[in-house]
């Protein structure tokens, strides 16, 4: 499987914008197995030449093409605030550029469109995001809804993800969506080992505000413990046991759970229901499914243990924490 990736830049590009979520596809691309995915990198703009938010200087950009590839992803990258006039004038004919290429070549083609950061700015003067619920920085959330009021802008997420269309907050919160999307493209298991080769860890749910229960529990060095993590955040809705977790970190049950709570200040099965949970959340929010088959598809087996679990760890009921999530 070959996607092609066009990386869309404007003067002042955010570099971390530009090469967290390109490092991520490059070593998602390195993979080998049924599920590797070869994402094919192209960096493009409406100048040939830009200086970088570091001051570092990109020559050689390809020109925005005059059409698109079937299953090309497309991701604007966002762009610092000008500092002078003159920057200023270069970067207003850059975007508009731009805007003029998204409304009559990219938003026709009907291909996805990752917005890192500012560059939701770019989509949503294109109109990209009228009707959808996007996001963005969370200095530039009123920004960005002053240029889409008919966008449903919700701030303090990681990301959100519209049908085609998704949008990362703040900086580093692109390397968490492109992890997001290769966990979709070609699995959790790489997406998982991406995000350990990049010393990051996996936040599967653009839902949650700050500090991801992808994340938690996560700030330790023990290969064991991080072993069964891994393990379980790829497949957290599969048959687990304490046993099971045991075999895999080649220890004892009762041993695993000292090793949890030394290093991951958690037991095992805890570690477990919180992911559950925040994939039973996931699913309350962003779909219709009824909650029997929310219970079944986190891994809880039927809406009664759903419930219990939810009660030890939640106010309320699944169903009352639907609305609360919006959804």
């Amino acid at each position: 499987m070959s996607v092609p990736v066009l990386f869309v830049l404007l003067p002042n590009a955010l570099m971390l914008d530009l090469a967290g979520p390109a490092e991520v596809l490059r070593l998602a691309a390195q993979a080998e197995g049924p599920a590797s995915v070869a994402f094919d990198l192209q960096y493009v703009s409406p100048v040939a030449a830009l200086q970088t938010s570091i001051g570092l200087p990109l020559n050689g950009l390809a020109p925005l093409p005059p059409a698109l590839a079937p299953g090309t992803l497309v991701v604007l990258v966002g762009s610092t605030p000008p500092l002078t006039t003159a920057c200023q004038q270069a970067f207003e004919a850059a975007s508009a550029v731009l805007t003029e290429w998204l409304q009559n070549v990219f938003a026709p083609s009907g291909e996805r469109l990752v917005c890192v950061c500012a560059g939701a700015l770019s989509a949503a003067r294109a109109g990209l995001l009228d009707g959808r619920q996007c996001t963005t920085h969370h200095a530039l959330c009123a920004t960005l809804q002053a240029i889409a009021p008919k966008a449903r802008v919700l701030e303090n997420r990681l990301y959100v993800i519209d049908g085609p269309v998704s949008c990362s907050a703040g900086v580093t919160a692109g390397i968490d969506l492109m992890l997001h999307l290769v966990a979709e493209l070609a699995g959790p298991r790489l997406a998982c080992a991406v995000a350990r080769d990049m010393v990051v860890y996996m936040r599967r749910s653009g839902a949650d505000p700050q500090l991801s229960p992808w994340l938690a529990g996560r700030n330790h060095v023990h290969p064991a413990v991080h072993r069964v993590q891994d393990a379980i955040t790829a497949a957290p809705c599969e048959a687990w046991s304490v046993t099971r977790m045991a075999a895999l970190a080649c220890t004892s049950s009762r041993h695993l759970a000292r090793l949890f709570h030394e290093h991951a200040g958690i037991s095992p099965l805890d570690y477990l229901h919180t992911l559950r949970l925040t994939v039973a959340r996931e699913l309350l929010a962003e779909s219709a499914l009824n909650i029997d088959t929310v219970a079944e598809r986190a891994g809880f087996g039927s809406a009664r243990h759903l419930r219990r679990i939810w009660g030890k760890y939640e106010a309320g009921t699944p169903s009352t924490g639907r609305v609360a999530l919006g959804g």
